[in-house]
């Protein structure tokens, strides 16, 4: 059963930073490629991160490189998004999601990822 819940939303300055979780179904947090994907109403979602299963390789979308980072806890199955030097273009709904393939795609997409949580708030002020 796949089960993703999303936690650490907040409104930040520019410039700040912030962590957001992803508690996972054990099934999920070993079997799935776990991403994050934001959402700006009246935009198209995209992907920030995503991390093979287990912790494995992990990809960034350009725009967030040298800026976020992936991290894991095993005991908790849990995934954590590292958020620095945030901008007011970060302002999204952030979800967790997965797919349903024990590999994250190499071209990712949000398409690929059919399971998804109930989504986090980031809102960054300048």
């Amino acid at each position: 059963q796949v089960q993703l819940v999303e936690s650490g939303g907040a409104s930040v300055q520019a410039g700040g930073s912030l962590r957001l979780a992803c508690a996972a179904s054990k099934y999920a947090y070993d079997t799935l490629c776990i991403g994050w994907i934001r959402q700006v109403p009246e935009k198209e979602r995209e992907v920030v991160a995503a991390v093979d299963p287990g912790g494995g390789r992990t990809d960034f979308g350009d725009f967030v490189k040298g800026r976020f980072t992936i991290s894991q806890d095993n005991w908790k199955n849990t995934i954590y998004l590292q958020m620095k030097n945030l901008k007011p273009e970060d302002t999204a709904m952030y979800y967790c999601a997965a797919t349903g393939t024990g590999y994250c795609p190499p071209s990712l997409h949000p398409r690929d990822f059919p399971y998804w949580g109930q989504g986090t708030q980031v809102t960054v002020s300048s």
